[in-house]
């Protein structure tokens, strides 16, 4: 017979009803009584005749169906019989045979005479229960070779980084599961011992070698790490080791629920670009950040966006009385809100579909709520769209921000915190250009309320470069190209940008936000710039393929108005340290004028009402100097 035919016969195989099960296990104690009688007939014993061999039957048959009952042996999956299973059937075993034992000797006193004799009693529980465990690990034999020949060549050979109790419920597991995907063929320990060593019947492997040699030894097409005692260098040895001799690199999170290990496969997932940045976490002063927050009242602008998302999540854990949660799309705010509501009881969450454009409502939700702790997170960051709409970029991103800033100043708000981008520094782009207008204008309004006693607002601006994972960057738009089979685009095989992940960048602006005393441009220590056509090939591979075979990297050409590598700092600016090693402060060369620039803005104001796309971006350029199109379109426009 095929292997093909016994797949599908088979393939639709349910489990043994309980009824089936039940009357098995009867003939098998049958069966037993049988073997027993034949076995004590050879011997120098002899039975008693008070009852006929047939009713000594029946009261030892009844005997064990009332315990079977009992501890429900029948309930059980047969081919998925475990330990516990084992010990039921123990029990229900050793129950009858002291139950017999009982009325044995109880009908002995009553009437003088016995029953059974007590090695007739015994043999027949040793041989019961040897049968009755037999049937059960004969099944799950059967059916486990079974699987295995359905699934040879469809499992993948696996080695399990990490030798401790996680990794024993991650490999029990995939073992349990069906149909089953992974094969475990060993354990990697994390040492140099050199002791034979093994763990659920499988080599522990120390590791002495390179972790790639090892999965070659025992021809492994993936390595599973939960080891979690490893350091971020050591992860990110062995996953580039793997991926460089294409081998898969999969991890799962620590096991809670020892009781749901059945379902641990499913969290098995490929390793997380995000695990891969080479960062040291980050140390927050949380004392500070607490007394800035606890109890206040903070409006988050652009509040459903990544970062605003994330910012909140992170605001929560510092107890404020209330957050305001203000954003122009409506389903993502909902999302947002019914997520935060669901989980979080002891802090008032207002939602507003509101645009920061919108300075009646706006003024309005200052008013009407006083909040004393604004983030503005709210603006349009996507290049190429941003090159072709000027008048919403200076819209939102400049009149937005100039709205919200004002109007913090005007309600006394104690601390307002802008979220700028490293695009703003020497701008190639409209979308670069709209942001440093915006610092020009915080920064002008900051150091005029520097110079005026009666106005507390201390105004603090933060500037980072790409995030991880948010809205519209480059490692979910990769994930999704993977997802659909390829190719990757990348426009420029030499273009490199800065990144840290979301949680990384929010919590250096709650810092920021705390420390500082107004006027100043904080920015981020983003680490080592990476190469966009590098993390394209890494997240290929993590993905399980071969870059330019299995998926292909495309070269599509510079988007207008981008640049190969971005700064964070102006020619003519400095840096400062701060009391946190990953924060700097800009120090600009010149304090702007607040007259001058808010003239400045407004004129832009007006030009927006025309829609002259080009009077608005050269209105720009004559604002920022430094603002070099990388546009074909815009090109002619610079000074």
């Amino acid at each position: 017979m095929s292997k093909l035919l016994l797949e599908n016969r088979f393939s639709n195989l349910g489990y043994l009803p309980r009824w089936i099960v039940f009357c098995i296990d009867v003939s098998i104690v049958l069966f037993a009584s049988i073997v027993t009688y034949f076995i004590v007939a050879n011997l120098t014993f002899k039975y008693y005749d008070t009852y006929s061999v047939l009713s000594r039957y029946l009261i030892t048959v009844f005997t064990y169906v009332f315990f079977f009952f009992a501890f429900r042996t029948y309930a059980g999956i047969i081919r998925h019989s475990s330990f516990i299973d084992a010990l039921k059937l123990l029990a229900a075993t050793f129950a009858s045979f002291l139950a017999l034992i009982t009325l044995n000797y109880t009908h002995f006193f009553i009437t003088g005479n016995k029953i059974f004799l007590f090695p007739v009693l015994l043999i027949h529980f040793i041989i019961s229960f040897l049968l009755l465990f037999l049937f059960r690990v004969g099944v799950k034999f059967v059916y486990e070779k079974y699987i295995e020949y359905g699934n040879l060549g469809k499992e993948q050979r696996v080695v399990i980084f990490g030798n401790d109790s996680n990794a024993v419920a991650v490999a029990n597991s995939l073992n349990l599961e069906q149909p089953r995907k992974y094969r475990v063929v060993a354990f990697v320990d994390n040492s140099n011992s050199n002791d034979v060593r093994q763990l659920l019947g499988l080599p522990i492997v120390n590791n002495v070698q390179d972790i790639s040699a090892i999965l070659d030894n025992f021809n492994a097409q993936a390595l599973i790490i939960t080891d979690r005692m490893l350091s971020k260098k050591q992860q990110i040895k062995i996953v580039d080791d793997c991926l460089d001799n294409n081998f898969k690199v999969l991890t799962l999170e620590k096991v809670k629920d020892w009781e749901d290990q059945k379902e641990l496969s499913k969290n098995l997932k490929s390793f997380d670009i995000n695990d891969l940045l080479e960062r040291k976490p980050i140390q927050l002063n949380t004392i500070q950040i607490s007394n800035q927050l606890k109890g206040k009242k903070v409006l988050i602008t652009g509040a459903a966006g990544s970062i605003g998302s994330e910012i909140v999540s992170q605001i929560i854990n510092f107890n404020p009385e209330s957050i305001l949660l203000i954003d122009q799309a409506e389903t993502p705010l909902y999302d947002l809100v019914t997520g935060i509501v669901k989980n979080v009881k002891h802090i008032k969450i207002i939602p507003y579909v509101a645009d920061v454009k919108d300075m009646q409502m706006m003024d309005f939700i200052f008013n009407e709520y006083k909040p004393q702790v604004v983030y503005h997170a709210a603006a349009y960051k996507h290049v190429p769209l941003m090159e072709d709409n000027p008048y919403q970029a200076v819209y939102t991103n400049i009149i937005g921000t100039k709205n919200t800033v004002d109007l913090s100043v005007k309600h006394s708000v104690e601390s307002f915190v802008m979220i700028s981008t490293d695009k703003a520094v020497n701008p190639s782009n409209i979308m670069g250009a709209s942001k440093r207008i915006a610092e020009q204008y915080v920064q002008s309004l900051a150091f005029k309320i520097g110079k005026n006693e009666t106005l507390k607002t201390k105004i603090i601006t933060t500037r980072f470069g790409n995030v991880l994972g948010s809205n519209g960057s480059v490692v979910p738009l990769f994930t999704k190209q993977i997802e659909e089979g390829g190719p990757l685009t990348v426009t420029h095989p030499d273009i490199i940008r800065y990144f840290m992940t979301i949680p990384e960048a929010c919590q250096l602006v709650l810092e920021a936000g705390s420390m500082g005393n107004g006027g100043e441009i904080y920015i981020f220590d983003m680490g080592k710039p990476v190469k966009i056509i590098d993390l394209a090939h890494k997240m290929i591979k993590l993905a399980g393929f071969v870059p330019d075979k299995d998926i292909e990297v495309k070269i599509v050409g510079l988007r207008p108005g981008e640049k190969l590598y971005e700064e964070l700092l102006n020619d003519s600016s400095k840096t400062l340290k701060t009391h946190h090693e990953k924060i700097m402060i800009s120090k600009e060369v010149d304090e702007f004028n607040y007259e001058i620039i808010n003239a400045e803005v407004e004129s832009l104001r007006e030009l927006i009402s025309t829609f002259n796309v080009f009077e608005i971006v050269k209105k720009m350029k004559i604002m920022v100097p430094e603002f070099k199109s990388l546009n074909s379109s815009y090109e002619k426009l610079d000074n």
